[in-house]
């Protein structure tokens, strides 16, 4: 357990921006921050991040939060983990006895699987930097591609034993259990023996954006035509290689400094750019370039710039990818390295600066970089021409913003002397079939949804109290600690100030009645608490609070997703805001709340009535209506002080 000054510590310590900035590229609007959603697909930011509040929001999927909060929806981590995550960020220690082997087996399948890779990173670290069989094979190798330790630090790079069971023997006898060694793909069990899967390589762990070990990459160092040069871990709980980015935590400062974004395809390449002092670079890991690996990217920036080497069979495999990105609405460029090099070999040769340069000076967009490609496959041939004019305007079509679209066709008429009206007509048609529309959707899982089959049913309307409960905790949360009246005390003629916290609780405490959303019910009492002892309960107290649900609730209800804008602001123009009609709003909305018990207070009545009639209990009967009527007669008072409003 983290005991509760240590949570304050680390809740007080999280800069909602800061952590935040971690993962998703941010842009100050006014008074608060702005950027693309991590937690589902959009192309107009909507995730809102208020540094005042520290909360954030994003009005698309309406997920929202804290620090906390936000880092355990996007890592899935349980609350003291998501602490764990921070406190190590700003360096706050949190002392906890250390976990037995029983404790160990009862955590969930995915923290073992990341216990056991961050063990094996650590393992293969040593064995690279402090084992004479590390320093003679693995280190050697690195020191000849010329690689300095520092980087080599930097990225965690390992080394696995020749010895074909060297790593699964360590963990067995360091308590790991053979289960999660096999599940991670980092041991292979066959029968009653068990080996490692990447015996005698050099060792690429490979981080989530937050810096947790997900899998490995690993590279072969003897020539064996049944081993595969590179090897990565299978598929698991935690690696999905599709949604993953070699560097990505390591660049994504970088990348959103630059606001542009490198990609490569290998291991080294990441490594040797980032000793060229080209930090914001990731690598596919020898994959195809995923939907899900561009919209990473795409969280820190729209600019990304595609290096490919002389290899012309392999560029034309790896089109399609220029596609992907296209339809994302991000920007491409591309940049061909000479033939017979790659970033890795080229970054080498260069110095920093002249690489550097090289980069900048060699980018090209898509369309000249296929149409070179291509046009020298044509060879003049009008047929293969017009499918390569074909190609380019396929590339065009699945472009989302039409402003963008129209300036590529314009590109492309002046490269390839084709009239402009001309490849208007094939995009358009191209956008209008609805085989392309379907095939260029590329949905991920959270696009999905299972749609309930439609019934049509009487609309029926029933008092429900859940709205107006929300209403008043937000107005709590928001003005509790504001003034609400003065009045004057007849026996000593002090005057008194009366807060909004203050009328709000002896207005409901005095009619007994009581919050039926669990959650509400939890804040209002920490109100009731802090107005009868005279304290004062700030909204910050309930954004950090150390239930997550209280966070969450809290955090939501004090989003605003408008705001003056400053244009307005500076020529003054009269808006009437809250704070303006404080006293009748908070008035209003507990009258509200109340009439909406009464409500549910008469249903109730209602129901007992019937049962009183069919059971003839004459007494309870005249009772029960008694009852029931002066409830409407005091409906009926709110009613006039509400302006007469119909209360349903």
């Amino acid at each position: 357990m983290i005991d509760r000054s240590t949570i304050e510590r680390i809740l007080d310590a999280a800069q909602i921006v800061d952590v935040v900035q971690e993962f998703v590229q941010l842009k100050k609007r006014g008074v608060n921050f702005l950027g693309l959603c991590p937690f589902h697909n959009e192309k107009t930011p909507s995730f809102t991040v208020s540094p005042s509040k520290e909360i954030f929001k994003c009005f698309g999927c309406g997920k929202v939060g804290n620090s906390v909060n936000f880092v355990m929806e996007h890592e899935h981590l349980t609350y003291p983990e998501a602490l764990k995550y921070l406190a190590r960020r700003y360096h706050i220690e949190v002392v906890e006895k250390e976990l037995s082997q029983e404790e160990l087996e009862k955590q969930n399948e995915r923290e073992s699987l990341l216990i056991v890779s961050s063990y094996a990173a650590r393992q293969f670290s040593e064995n690279l930097f402090q084992t004479d069989e590390g320093i003679s094979v693995g280190l050697a190798y690195f020191k000849e591609r010329g690689f300095r330790q520092d980087t080599l630090k930097k990225f965690e790079v390992g080394y696995s034993f020749e010895r074909r069971d060297a790593f699964s023997k360590k963990a067995l006898e360091d308590g790991y259990k053979k289960d999660f060694l096999v599940k991670t793909g980092l041991s292979i069990q066959h029968e009653d023996r068990i080996f490692d899967r990447f015996a005698n390589r050099v060792m690429f762990p490979i981080h989530s954006l937050s810096g947790q070990v997900l899998g490995f990459g690993g590279r072969v160092l003897k020539t064996d035509p049944k081993s595969a040069k590179y090897l990565n871990s299978p598929e698991s709980e935690i690696y999905h290689k599709s949604r993953i980015l070699y560097g990505a935590y390591q660049a994504r400062k970088a990348v959103t400094q630059e606001d542009r974004c490198y990609l490569v395809e290998g291991y080294t390449d990441v490594l040797s750019m980032h000793e060229a002092n080209v930090e914001n670079v990731v690598a596919s890991s020898g994959t195809s370039l995923t939907v899900e690996q561009i919209r990473l990217i795409k969280r820190f920036t729209q600019n990304i710039t595609i290096l490919y080497d002389g290899d012309a069979a392999g560029i034309k495999a790896s089109l399609r990818g220029i596609d992907l990105v296209l339809e994302e609405g991000m920007n491409v460029k591309i940049v061909l390295i000479p033939d017979n090099e790659d970033p890795d070999s080229y970054s080498k040769k260069l110095s920093n600066e002249e690489f550097l340069r090289f980069l900048k000076d060699n980018e090209t967009d898509f369309i000249r970089f296929k149409t070179q490609l291509l046009l020298s496959e044509a060879n003049n041939d009008p047929v293969k021409k017009a499918d390569l004019i074909r190609d380019v305007v396929k590339s065009i079509a699945v472009i989302p913003e039409a402003i963008t679209r129209t300036v590529y066709i314009k590109e492309c008429s002046t490269v390839l002397e084709v009239a402009e009206p001309i490849l208007y007509n094939e995009v358009n048609k191209l956008r209008h079939q609805k085989n392309f529309q379907d095939r260029n959707k590329y949905p991920g899982p959270e696009d999905l949804p299972v749609l309930p089959q439609i019934i049509v049913k009487p609309i029926q309307r029933e008092p429900v109290s859940y709205y107006s409960e929300k209403e008043v905790i937000r107005l709590l949360l928001k003005f509790g600690s504001v003034e609400f009246e003065r009045t004057l005390n007849k026996e000593d003629g002090k005057e008194e100030v009366l807060t909004v916290a203050d009328y709000v609780v002896r207005e409901i405490t005095s009619d007994d009645l009581l919050f039926d959303d669990r959650v509400c019910s939890k804040i209002f009492a920490d109100f009731k608490f802090h107005v009868e002892h005279g304290l004062i309960a700030g909204d910050k107290q309930f954004v950090k609070h150390e239930d997550p649900e209280i966070s969450a609730l809290s955090a939501d209800l004090l989003a605003d997703s408008h705001e003056l804008s400053k244009i307005w602001k500076e020529k003054q123009t009269y808006v009437e805001t809250e704070e303006m009609v404080l006293k009748e709003m908070v008035g209003d909305s507990v009258l509200k709340f109340k009439s909406d018990k009464i409500m549910i207070l008469r249903k109730d009545i209602m129901a007992q009535l019937e049962e009183a009639v069919k059971a003839n209990e004459t007494e309870k009967v005249l009772m029960l209506q008694k009852r029931y009527s002066n409830l409407s007669v005091v409906l009926g008072l709110i009613s006039r002080k509400l302006g007469n409003r119909i209360l349903l």
